[in-house]
This record gives structure tokens, sequence and C-alpha cells, in this order.
């Protein structure tokens, strides 16, 4: 019993020694060199994962800046999984509940790393498209549209699109940035800027099947948000919009 004590104490001084050298000291009897090896590999290793993960961040943040960032996410995280897929979802959760903002970093960090996960989650999502119950040519004003399960509308401070070296504003717009990510049937992940009115409109089509309106019955409720007595030209233009959604796949069309 206490060979299988003292041994899961040593893992733990082992992992915890790995994750912040400078706090924990490694256990007694590895010899430093190897322990050096193992330190490099674990860090290099979740380093490149982030790195590669977040690659416009990284290149915003800079090696020294990025790897600053590593390693106090790997003192202070406790990650939920052990799959290196995960990292990435993992490293968002400490940025949103855990980082400590260095004083010259960006205050569209979390945005924008935000962007950047669901980038990588829809396209290693398992998500398939539904064909089954569906009218791929149905009406999209009589009918009930249907949105994607990999089509995720986005609401931003920033213009995360636009971000990168020669794009670094220190302050949002006046008018937040409205997106729609989407992954389509050939598996290529795309997105669309959108207008305040679009993104309402597939929150609402994206309501429950059964409260589900048709596509003229969500642009005549914008239309009375937006305090228009006729419905008529919304109406209008919105099944525009509703043609160019489905022919991108992020409507796949209306309920059979």
């Amino acid at each position: 019993m206490n060979g299988a004590a003292d041994f899961a104490r040593l893992q733990a001084d082992f992992a915890g020694h790995l994750r912040d050298p400078g706090g924990q000291p490694p256990p007694a009897g590895i010899e430093p060199r190897r322990m050096q090896v193992y330190r490099e590999l674990v860090f290099n290793n979740i380093a490149g994962f982030i790195r590669n993960g977040f690659p416009v961040l990284w290149g915003l943040l800079g090696d020294a800046r990025g790897n600053r960032l590593v390693r106090d996410f790997m003192v202070r995280h406790r990650a939920e999984t052990p799959y290196f897929l995960e990292i990435s979802r993992e490293f968002l959760a400490y940025l949103q509940e855990e980082y400590q903002p260095e004083p010259e970093d960006p205050d569209f960090l979390r945005e924008l790393a935000h962007y950047e996960w669901v980038e990588l989650a829809l396209d290693v999502a398992d998500s398939e498209l539904p064909r089954e119950g569906l009218d791929l040519h149905g009406d999209l004003l009589s009918g009930r549209p249907v949105v994607s399960p990999l089509a995720w509308v986005l609401s931003y401070r920033y213009q995360v699109h636009l971000l990168g070296p020669g794009f670094r504003p220190t302050e949002p717009p006046p008018a937040p940035t409205h997106l729609v990510v989407y992954r389509n049937g050939a598996d290529e992940v795309n997105f669309l800027e959108i207008n305040a009115v679009t993104a309402r409109l597939l929150q609402l089509l994206g309501s429950d099947p059964e409260s589900r309106p048709t596509g003229e019955g969500a642009l005549a409720a914008i239309a009375a948000e937006l305090g228009q007595a006729d419905a008529g030209p919304v109406i209008a233009t919105g099944r525009q919009i509703l043609l160019q959604l489905r022919e991108l796949e992020v409507l796949l069309g209306t309920l059979a």
C-alpha cells in the first residue's frame, strides 16, 4: 500500500513540476538532464497545438508572449479531457476564466481566440448535415426553413475575421460584428459577414422545431420589431437573403 501511495505521490510531483517548473521542484532521484527532456517535450507539444490552433492570435502576440501564455495556461488550468485535440477548447476556457492580461495584450484577445476556435471546432465536429425530413427545394417563404447544425451565428465587438498584422485596432467599432461560420457538404469551413437583421432571422429560424416560423412569418416578425407597418419590403429583401443562405448551405431547405 505504501508503495502505491509513494508512486502516486511521485506521479503528482512529476506532473506538478512539468506544469510549473518555476514553482514546483522536480521529484527526487530523477537525473536533471532527463527531467529537462520531459519539460521541453510536454511544453513544446502543448505550445505547438495552441500555436497551430490560434495562428492569427499567436502571430499578433509573438513567440515570447505566446510562450508565457502557454506556461500560465499549464500552471493555472486543470483540463477536463486527456485528448490533445481538445487542448484548443481548454485553452479557450482558460482565456475566459483564468487568464491574467498583460498591459500590451490586445483588448480583442478573447474574441479572436473564440473565433479561431470556432473554425477548428466546426472542422472536426462529428455532426452530419441532415437530409431526411427535408424538402431541399421547398419554398423558403411559405415553408419552414431549416438552419444547418453546422452553421453558427456569432456576434463580436471587434471585426475578428479581419484581424491580423495589418489590422490591429485598439477600440471596437461602434456596431458589433455578426458572422455566420458554417461547414458545407464538401466539409469546407467558411464564414459570411451578416448584418443584425440576418442574424436575427437565423436566430428565429433556428428555434425549436415545434415553434419554428415560416420564412415569411420570421420576416414579418422582424418587420414588426423594426417598426415597419408594411412588411412587404422586408419580406422581399429577406427572400433573397434566404435564397443566398440556402445556396451556401447555411439553410438546408424546408421541413417536408
